[in-house]
């Protein structure tokens, strides 16, 4: 029977090579013209293949005669992470440098002098850099009043690099956009919770809210109140829910609400009201200050006794790193009666400027695009960094959650000392009618002195 069968097998074997034989002497028989054809189809195809569903600027031919492009920053930005897109970003700019002849150079300046270094600089038409990053609030509207910097609109186009909000919004004045950036990934901002606490305070998970959308200013005010526990019943509370005495810009991000906007103060918006108000009733709830600094909220949480510390994405690994043995979460500030999702935000916003006095911003706007068009390996900006920073994934869930929402403060703009005070006031329980009526003047004057320029 095995006999039978490879014969048969090396029957079959025999005829199928015939008939390939057969066909090759066919195909010899066939014009020249559609062997053409066919090599063109494949190409098509491939072409096809490789096309991308984006914008991207054409291809562009220049020769920079050996340039260094200075690019500055208060960190060292050259590409060195070793995940997949970074190695590819790093081939990108080699392949980039020999094609259009340059060269990169990273600057560093001390964040505690770069805001003076940056500004000096271009006032005196002799910039730092070519691609410098900047802080929104001296760069809009200052930098942009004073024609210091290049409008950059007409270059960032491309989706798959570029941050689109923060040219076409958040970098805007007049009509036009100031700076760009590559970084897809917007900043966390939200609540890190002690679930170990939570557990041996006999609380409802936090993560539940979350599930049951039921996340909001409210049910977050309840949980802060019933963490507040005398557990020794000696008469004095010894667990608190809240480490943070001021809730305030979270406040404003999670409601869309701000006390500026563009050349405005806000303080009277009902959304802002709100804010305020919320602001004023949870410093009632949150531990009481013990007469330190900034950081005393932080060194209240890590001590195990309280619930909430609210805080961005860059402070969880010092947090895990000094409590070894709690399981610290994450999940984003509560939703406000005036959103309709979670907000992440920032108060101090950066991006890349390019001073006016650089020749061929095009040029380098196509160079920053074609170093960092590259396809992801992942599925969503910051996959990489969320996974590296949490271990559960509902951390990961709720952290992408905020993600995708970014708010931007303005006040900052201004003279901070507008801000600290109107703070400081609220929290000392003034009315908020009163505080509104007494302050705004204040805000007006300083946003004006400013857009005066």
């Amino acid at each position: 029977m095995k006999k039978l069968i490879i014969s048969i097998f090396l029957l079959l074997l025999f005829t199928l090579v015939a008939c390939s034989n057969n066909d090759d002497t066919a195909s010899e028989d066939v014009e020249t013209d559609d062997t053409e054809t066919t090599e063109e189809i494949s190409a098509g195809e491939k072409e096809t293949e490789e096309a991308v569903d984006y914008y991207q600027t054409p291809e562009m031919d220049f020769d920079l005669g050996g340039q260094t492009i200075k690019v500055v920053a208060w960190w060292d930005m050259e590409i060195t992470g070793e995940d997949p897109d970074s190695i590819q970003a790093r081939e990108n700019l080699e392949a980039l440098k020999e094609k259009h002849n340059f060269d990169i150079e990273y600057i560093t300046i001390d964040f505690g002098e770069y805001q003076e270094r940056i500004t000096a600089s271009l006032l005196a038409n002799e910039p730092v850099g070519d691609l410098v990053r900047v802080g929104k609030k001296y760069t809009i509207p200052s930098f942009a009043q004073q024609d210091l910097v290049w409008a950059v609109d007409e270059w960032v186009k491309n989706e798959n690099v570029f941050n689109l909000q923060f040219t076409e919004e958040i970098f805007q004045y007049e009509g036009q956009g100031y700076a760009f950036t590559d970084a897809k990934a917007n900043i966390v901002q939200g609540i890190f919770y002690n679930r170990t606490l939570m557990d041996e305070l006999g609380l409802d998970p936090i993560q539940n809210y979350i599930d049951e959308d039921n996340w909001n200013w409210d049910t977050f005010a309840e949980v802060v109140a019933s963490a507040n526990q005398d557990t020794n019943n000696d008469g004095q509370i010894d667990t608190w829910g809240l480490a943070n005495p001021s809730v305030l810009e979270r406040a404003l991000a999670s409601n869309d609400a701000a006390l500026t906007a563009g050349s405005e103060q806000t303080l009277d918006d009902p959304a802002t009201v709100e804010a305020l108000e919320f602001t004023a009733s949870i410093f009632e709830l949150a531990r009481p200050t013990e007469g330190g600094d900034w950081t005393e909220p932080e060194q209240f949480f890590r001590e195990g006794n309280t619930l909430f510390l609210t805080g961005a994405d860059f402070l969880y690994n010092g947090l895990v790193n000094d409590m070894p043995n709690y399981d610290i979460g994450f999940v984003p500030f509560p939703i406000g009666p005036n959103a309709d999702g979670y907000r992440t935000y920032e108060a101090d916003i950066q991006a890349i400027a390019i001073p006016k006095s650089v020749e061929n911003p095009e040029q380098l706007l196509y160079i920053w695009e074609k170093i960092f068009d590259v396809q992801s390996i992942y599925d969503y900006p910051g996959q990489a960094q969320l996974e590296s920073m949490f271990a559960n994934e509902d951390d990961i869930e709720n952290a992408r959650l905020v993600m995708e929402n970014l708010n931007v403060l303005d006040h900052f703009t201004f003279n901070n000392d507008v801000y600290w005070n109107f703070e400081a006031e609220l929290l000392e329980g003034t009315a908020i009618s009163t505080l509104i009526e007494s302050h705004a003047p204040a805000f007006q004057a300083a946003i004006d002195e400013v857009y005066a320029e």
